[in-house]
């Protein structure tokens, strides 16, 4: 029977990262330092080129300005403790600073579904509804919509934490992961996880699907209003406003669902945390360049900003 001598003090976890790809530190050490800093250097100019730029001052790009500072911050959750465990070969992580990761990467993923709803719908508006769309989208709107994503993101994710956090452990944890992932703080618990299990599903009904269904819908839609134009530059030009942001959405649900809404038997806990690596830093790697590479706004801003820089 479990002793409840342990106290959350007297808890530590050892992240395992990939330490067990013992002659693959140095390149993957190496990796990772290099994603990491593309990706904050990538959506940090984006963020700059929005704020700055005149042509960018629109509601798309005020989202997605967004975007990309949760970008930023999500890739900070766990990146900095990684590259940690490659630089120290020591994943050592007290139980209430692995809660406190957990959280903020919880909040941060629910922000995004919350982000990248409310930007299908401004690209709706923008395809279906283009006479209302200042009207629709107004500053205030946007503002209220942006805000209420990140509160939202934030509070979303006390349930699954705090929950989490009464669950009970004793001594020295291994945990199979690169960071506090739930799947591997549930297979290390000591008590009965049932509540916890309830709670992630009734979240991940209620969160992924809905903002998955939305999204959809809104996408439905912009393709009938698409297939409506006649001509085939008409409906290239309309799909060319919203083919950034479906790549975006299309890329980030087809990761949710390869790895958080499979069945828990059919992929290893070393084989998810594998392709995890590429939903929470490859995602946020490609959203500025996908934004960049297709967008001839951003590309005519960032030529006007290096021209200032330079002048």
């Amino acid at each position: 029977m479990y002793s409840r001598n342990c106290t959350s003090g007297s808890v530590e976890f050892y992240i395992v990262g990939f330490l067990d790809f013992h002659a693959l530190q140095t390149p993957l050490f190496l990796y990772f330092v290099g994603v990491y800093i593309v990706t904050l250097c990538g959506n940090l100019l984006l963020v700059v080129l929005i704020m700055w730029s005149p042509l960018l001052s629109t509601p798309m790009y005020f989202f997605l300005c967004n975007l990309s500072s949760l970008d930023i911050l999500y890739t900070s959750v766990t990146c900095p403790k990684l590259l940690s465990i490659f630089a120290t070969s020591s994943g050592r992580i007290s139980h209430v600073n692995c809660i406190v990761q957990l959280y903020f990467f919880i909040a941060f993923g629910s922000t995004e579904y919350f982000l990248l709803t409310i930007m299908s719908y401004d690209r709706y508006v923008a395809v279906c509804k283009p006479l209302y769309y200042s009207m629709v989208m107004n500053p205030q709107i946007c503002k209220f919509g942006a805000i209420g994503s990140w509160v939202g993101g934030l509070v979303a994710s006390i349930p699954i934490a705090s929950v989490t956090s009464s669950l009970d452990y004793c001594g020295f944890n291994l945990v199979n992961h690169f960071f506090c992932d739930i799947n591997a703080l549930i297979d290390l618990a000591l008590s009965d996880t049932t509540l916890l299990r309830v709670v992630i599903l009734i979240q991940g009904v209620v969160l992924v699907m809905t903002s998955f269904a939305l999204t959809l819908i809104s996408y439905m839609q912009i393709l009938c209003s698409i297939l409506r134009i006649r001509t085939p530059g008409g409906k290239y030009k309309t799909f060319s406003t919203c083919g950034s942001h479906l790549t975006v959405v299309s890329l980030f649900y087809i990761m949710v669902f390869v790895i958080y809404m499979r069945p828990s038997s059919s992929m290893s806990l070393s084989e998810a945390k594998i392709l995890t690596t590429l939903y929470v830093y490859l995602i946020p790697l490609l959203n500025p360049v996908v934004y960049s590479l297709r967008n001839q706004s951003v590309k005519e801003a960032l030529r006007k900003f290096l021209k200032s820089i330079n002048n």
